[in-house]
């Protein structure tokens, strides 16, 4: 997409707008989640470090541009406003109107996806009813594997191998099918296992997938990358480890754990007085993986990760309770 065709589009459309919700689709047509500059920001990845550096700055003039024309507009529109309403009874008592903001959760998936696409990661977002296959088979999780039963996993009754997404691992397989390397996709969901509702447990929850893609990626990258995350996220006084564990799909596989940010690694009831916190799982992509996806394991190498943003914005917040995000106590909501 050419930036200046988008340039001289937006000067003529802007001329056009006469009210205050055509400027407001104006606005997501350029702004928002799935707009034109999601668009173009979601293509600086793929190209050389040359070509980056440019566009990213032609991008951010773009963005800027955007929301100076997009303000001025509205400034124009209240004043017209204001010139046409008719008179008033000042003496009327004031209704006063309370501005709403983000769900806790959606702040923390926001301030997740912006971290890695600061490092330039594209957000990627999948359907949440998925297929066996990409669900489980793409990803290397054999046929006895327990989290394939029906206590596990939510199946469709009415169609055959569909079910609700247990993970948000299953937008890795759909984006390595559809798009060659180099790639580097956060992806951001609701998924669902039939888990009893307790304080640290829901049928329903959220998660932040992460991988990339390329040639010569090696396990030190990823630690360096989550890292730079932890720090992001938790404040840079943060010790990490990583922890062998197993996952199908990484192999070799590791769980990465946080001194607690509450003792600072000394021992409390938040940690069970051992000072660490699990965050994530990760690990180096199976070459079963990459076979099932039609890339060559012998060619390129990668990564992926995952972690539930609940439980990293009940460490963040310090909530001891996952069924307060779900609620709707406007007690507790208007703390964030």
């Amino acid at each position: 997409m050419d930036i200046n065709v988008v340039l001289s589009q937006i000067d003529s459309e802007i001329q056009n707008i006469n009210s205050s919700e055509a400027l407001e689709e104006f606005r997501l047509k350029y702004l928002g989640r799935k707009g034109i500059v999601a668009e173009l920001t979601s293509a600086i990845p793929s190209l050389s470090k040359e070509e980056r550096a440019v566009f990213g700055q032609q991008v951010n003039s773009l963005k800027n541009k955007l929301l100076s024309i997009i303000a001025e507009k509205q400034k124009t529109l209240s004043a017209s406003a204001n010139k046409a309403s008719v008179s008033f009874d000042i003496g009327m008592p004031g209704i006063a109107q309370e501005f709403g903001h983000l769900h806790p959760l959606t702040q923390i998936t926001e301030e997740i996806c912006s971290i890695f696409s600061r490092m330039g990661f594209s957000v990627v977002d999948g359907p949440e009813i998925e297929t066996e296959y990409n669900n489980f088979t793409g990803l290397n999780i054999p046929l006895e594997h327990p989290s394939r039963e029906a206590f596990d996993t939510f199946y469709l009754k009415d169609y055959s191998k569909m079910l609700l997404r247990s993970h948000t691992s299953p937008v890795q397989v759909r984006v390595m099918k559809d798009k060659k390397p180099p790639l580097a996709i956060v992806v951001p969901g609701r998924v669902y296992r039939p888990d009893a509702v307790d304080a640290s447990h829901s049928f329903m929850f959220h998660q932040v997938e992460g991988f990339m893609v390329g040639k010569d990626i090696k396990f030190s990258d990823l630690k360096g990358l989550l890292e730079i995350f932890a720090k992001a996220i938790f404040g840079n006084d943060i010790k990490m480890r990583f922890r062998p564990h197993f996952f199908p799909f990484t192999e070799p596989s590791a769980e990465v754990d946080i001194s607690c940010i509450i003792c600072k690694g000394k021992g409390c009831s938040a940690c069970g007085r051992k000072g660490w916190l699990e965050i994530l799982g990760s690990g180096m992509i199976h070459p079963n993986v990459f076979k099932q996806v039609g890339i060559d394991p012998k060619k390129y190498t990668g990564f992926a990760f995952g972690m539930g943003v609940d439980r990293i914005a009940m460490l963040k917040y310090g909530i001891n309770d996952i069924r307060l995000f779900f609620e709707n106590d406007l007690r507790f909501l208007r703390q964030f």
